[in-house]
């Protein structure tokens, strides 16, 4: 395919922006690494909750398809312009969408537009490693680096997690499931369906347990107001997998994950520090994995951190890189 054929815009607007949505659904659909993170359920609340500068996504169409998309802003100080991505610091993967078989072509005339425009450091952050935007090629470019690691488990096996979890963490699980027994009645639930309830007993939960560090993400009003969008478009489109932890009715842990193309996700807990001795945080984990392989996934990805408990479960470090272009 030609690239003559391929039109680039500059998009500045909001409502635009928001115009986006059904074409955007299209093109993620479409392409080989997308994650939850660069759906537009994910992408246009972050910039309705926070907005921190001006938009400057770059749009390719060929005819009335949307074939590639960078969401990306400008953020204005004192020492120029800095060019960023739409959903960084909340988003553990982030990327340039395109479609399969013209990636090099959107790449380059998507490289070709974000040039045109006036900044002074330009930044590409949590790039998984099979990334677009890591083929994009310029003479002011910079060459990638490490920059965080997400913790990966390979799953194998079945429902007892033997073959691919530690014995050592089957048995603390089994430990907990029993210390949690001897408190009352369990019940593990599927949240899906009802992601506003889920919400607030997730903020509650994770509000408790970070009350005595200074407060937890998710006492920031923004970021409230950020899920609080994008959840429910999130489980519109069947990404969402939450579930919650009671004992004799009284909800003591929440866990907030995605699936996705043979992978899930573990993106955000909260549990009642008052029940920390029977560890609803392993519980859920534990369950949550044992979900995803009834789900055929491949993989359960802790996302970016290097929390010793990943470990326990027999992750292992996968890295995001991170590129810079800073304009004498």
């Amino acid at each position: 395919m030609s690239k003559a054929v391929l039109r680039c815009e500059i998009i500045g607007d909001p409502a635009q922006f928001d115009a986006l949505t059904p074409h955007w659904w299209k093109l993620w659909q479409q392409s080989p690494s997308a994650t939850p993170f660069q759906s537009p359920a994910w992408l246009v609340p972050w910039w309705h909750a926070f907005a921190p500068g001006e938009l400057a996504t770059v749009a390719v169409w060929r005819g009335g398809d949307l074939v590639g998309l960078a969401p990306l802003y400008l953020e204005h100080g004192t020492a120029g312009s800095k060019l960023l991505p739409v959903g960084i610091s909340l988003s553990d993967y982030l990327d340039i969408l395109a479609v399969p078989g013209i990636e090099a072509e959107v790449v380059g005339i998507i490289s070709e537009s974000i040039f045109s425009i006036g900044w002074a450091q330009w930044i590409l952050s949590d790039l998984p490693q099979d990334s677009v935007a890591l083929a994009m090629k310029h003479p002011e470019m910079d060459r990638p680096t490490a920059h965080a690691a997400c913790p990966v488990l390979a799953i194998a096996g079945d429902e007892t997690l033997a073959g691919c979890v530690p014995a050592r963490r089957r048995r603390q699980l089994r430990r907990a499931r029993q210390a949690a027994s001897r408190c009352g009645g369990i019940a593990l639930s599927s949240a899906c369906g009802s992601p506003q309830t889920f919400l607030d007993q997730l903020i509650r939960l994770h509000n408790v347990r970070w009350a005595e560090h200074g407060g937890g993400v998710l006492a920031n009003p923004a970021v409230e107001q950020f899920h609080r969008l994008s959840l429910p478009l999130l489980d519109a489109h069947g990404l969402v997998r939450c579930w919650l932890l009671a004992i004799d009715d009284r909800t003591i842990g929440a866990y907030y994950g995605f699936h996705h193309r043979g992978r899930a996700y573990a993106y955000l807990g909260g549990f009642d520090p008052a029940y920390a001795e029977e560890s609803p945080g392993a519980i859920l984990i534990g369950h949550a994995i044992v979900e995803s392989i009834r789900e055929d996934a491949r993989e359960f990805d802790f996302l970016r951190g290097q929390e010793a408990y990943k470990y326990g479960w027999g992750a292992a470090d996968r890295w995001t890189m991170r590129r810079v272009w800073t304009r004498s």
